[in-house]
């Protein structure tokens, strides 16, 4: 054990010449204090004239030997602290063992606690202990969340013994600076699953390293709309201080690790050897725990697929150039184009987040069979015939827009720079066909857009009304600006209602069914909407989304209720304002986020047409599709992309 001096008094000499106390301090010869060891070997004195410390026989730095690679030896985290008294009174200066020192006030808490070398000690390896913790939870820890377990923290991690017995190899500077560069790598690589993480709970997939940057921006505008400024300037906070810590963090550990490596080499090697040998034998006889395979090489698996996906990233941008280029009705001449649909209104709706779980899932298919059945009773009760079936989406959780494009425009839209792509070219969606024609005008009512959005004009459409030409003076709820009941009567006071107008094709996106789905509001009698003041009252009587997150069951139920309300807005709007010219086609444009698809990463949503003329189902008969609101298990399933082509088809000139 080290030991701490520091300067005394002048003792009073006891009467008699009595020794003072073991232990205690008494005089040199010269009337120079002298400090006596724990041991009593009278191996730790202090002398005023060099002003000099020394440490009891048998240090730390000699105990374990010099660094055999470097002149001056590692620094050494667990070394038990030293100390030699300062010129100024009363200042302790410590060393900790590394070569560094510290100085404190010998009266305060830091120079108290300096005398206590056990507490320093216990300090140390503490700290030792969270470093390695910390480096193994990095190793090992999943990008997924429901893949952590306690069997995933017990493998052993290919990359960490190599990266062990690396460090152990290289000289001195050059091990310094891998281990810096290591734990960087290491702490880049956690913040990423972590990322992951987030991902695969919302967009059930990884993060895109070329192609999703963008989707931070949208990702923090959704919680300023949800929570407010304060929630979004907090969370993004939390979020940088997240990252840095963890950079910081694994940068330390790895390198207190190295160091401790290094000062017990003949021991670090051993065990290095025996971990890489157990690795070998259980990749080998393929041991697992459970379904957790022992040896793993998870780190390099993930990096490797991370630079699969920017390879293949940065060669989607040709590949889409290739499929934008086919247009098969490019030549078409507009006389021949949607034939079958002249003079009719023409509405495409979306459902935000109506997907095939909310058929199809045993906790929702009863309540939700319910509200199809009664949808379509009433429809037919009111002249229409309905026919249904499933189309495949390119996204899941989220990304709306990406859909919708994939729908309109017949290509397949999986990410933001394809998304970029189309929206800068001049490639036909199915609204700017609708317009070539020029039989129809073409309108948007996107209740969810609520700043400028120059992808309309991309799309074709001569008018769009967002959520601030709606004529809404009601609340928002949550994420939702308008409600979809009251989206759909000021399509019809703006649009569908007017007298001496020319046909119409809509193009509209319901937002009720948009995360986080509370509070949610209910259908109430059309003529009571007004201005839509009314829905502050029932906001009131609506759920509060802190609450409901905390259980998956609540939120299940709030998204089976907001489906509900965006079906019954759809249904109830088409029975009392429908007529023999008015065909209305909506859908599902994904699936919702996997809390409420319990994992399902199926991408299927419902499609839905329905009209009172029969010439317009008699179109599509060939399709197979189910009759009524809601698609049979086995209905045709086709790729979103397939839609436009095969409806321009249906409604083109026939043979």
């Amino acid at each position: 054990m080290s030991l701490f001096t520091r300067p005394h008094q002048q003792p009073d000499r006891t009467e008699g010449g009595a020794e003072p106390d073991a232990g205690t301090e008494t005089a040199g010869p010269d009337g120079t204090p002298r400090a006596k060891d724990d041991d009593d070997t009278g191996t730790g004195t202090t002398d005023r004239d060099t002003d000099t410390a020394t440490t009891a026989a048998g240090a730390d730095t000699a105990a374990t030997g010099p660094d055999p690679d470097a002149t001056t030896p590692d620094p050494d985290p667990d070394a038990t602290v030293t100390a030699k008294p300062d010129d100024r009174a009363g200042v302790v200066e410590a060393r900790d063992g590394s070569g560094g020192t510290v100085r404190g006030a010998g009266a305060g808490w830091f120079g108290r606690w300096l005398r206590h070398p056990r507490a320093v000690r216990g300090v140390s390896v503490g700290t030792t202990v969270l470093a390695g913790l910390l480096v193994v939870f990095a190793l090992l820890v999943p990008n997924r969340i429901e893949r952590i377990e306690f069997a995933s923290f017990l493998r052993i991690p290919a990359e960490g013994v190599l990266l062990a017995g690396l460090l152990l190899a290289l000289p001195a500077r050059p091990r310094r600076i891998t281990a810096v560069v290591a734990g960087a790598f290491l702490g880049l690589i956690t913040v990423l699953k972590f990322v992951d993480m987030g991902f695969y709970q919302v967009l059930a997939r990884p993060f895109d390293l070329v192609l999703d940057w963008i989707l931070i921006e949208h990702a923090t505008d959704f919680l300023r709309e949800t929570f407010g400024r304060t929630g979004q300037v907090l969370a993004v906070i939390g979020v940088i201080v997240l990252f840095v810590a963890v950079l910081v963090l694994t940068t330390l550990s790895v390198v207190r690790l190295t160091n401790l490596m290094v000062r017990h080499r003949p021991v670090a090697a051993r065990t290095t050897l025996i971990l890489g040998t157990a690795w070998i034998t259980c990749m080998t006889l393929g041991l697992q725990l459970g379904t957790v395979p022992i040896a793993t090489k998870g780190n390099a698996e993930f990096i490797g697929n991370r630079v699969e996906q920017v390879r293949a990233g940065l060669a989607d941008a040709r590949v889409f150039e290739k499929q934008a280029a086919v247009d098969a009705f490019a030549k078409t001449p507009p006389d021949q184009l949607l034939t079958g649909l002249r003079g009719k209104d023409v509405l495409f709706t979306f459902i935000e987040s109506y997907g095939r779980v909310a058929i199809d899932d045993p906790a929702m298919a009863e309540q939700t069979d319910a509200v199809l059945a009664e949808g379509t009773s009433r429809l037919r009760s009111a002249g229409f015939a309905s026919r249904s079936g499933w189309l495949q989406s390119p996204v899941t959780g989220a990304g709306s827009w990406l859909a919708h494009s994939t729908f309109l425009s017949g290509l397949w839209i999986k990410n933001q720079q394809r998304y970029r792509s189309l929206t800068t070219s001049d490639r036909m969606t199915l609204t700017k066909y609708f317009g070539k024609t020029g039989a129809w005008r073409t309108v948007g009512i996107v209740p969810g857009v609520r700043r400028a959005w120059p992808e309309g004009q991309f799309f074709g459409l001569d008018h769009i009304y967002d959520s601030e030409h709606l004529g809404y003076h009601g609340p928002y709820f949550s994420w939702t600006p308008v409600p979809d009941q009251f989206s759909m009567e000021a399509f019809q006071r703006l649009e569908h209602g007017r007298k001496n107008r020319e046909p119409i094709m809509a193009e509209i996106i319901l937002a009720s069914s948009h995360n986080p789905w509370s509070p949610i509001a209910h259908m109430i009698d059309w003529e009571d909407l007004g201005d839509g003041s009314v829905f502050h009252r029932i906001k009131k009587e609506g759920t509060n989304p802190a609450e409901v997150w905390k259980d998956p069951e609540k939120v299940r139920a709030e998204y089976r209720k907001a489906i509900e309300y965006s079906i019954r807005s759809l249904t109830e709007w088409m029975e009392r304002y429908g007529d023999e010219d008015t065909v209305l086609v909506f859908l599902g444009d994904h699936q919702p986020v996997p809390t409420v698809t319990a994992g399902d990463t199926g991408k299927d949503v419902p499609i839905s047409i329905v009209a009172k003329d029969p010439k317009v189902l008699d179109r599509v008969a060939d399709w197979g599709w189910t009759d009524g609101l809601k698609p049979a298990k086995d209905a045709p399933r086709w790729g979103m992309d397939k839609f436009r082509d095969r409806f321009m088809t249906a409604y083109g000139p026939q043979p």
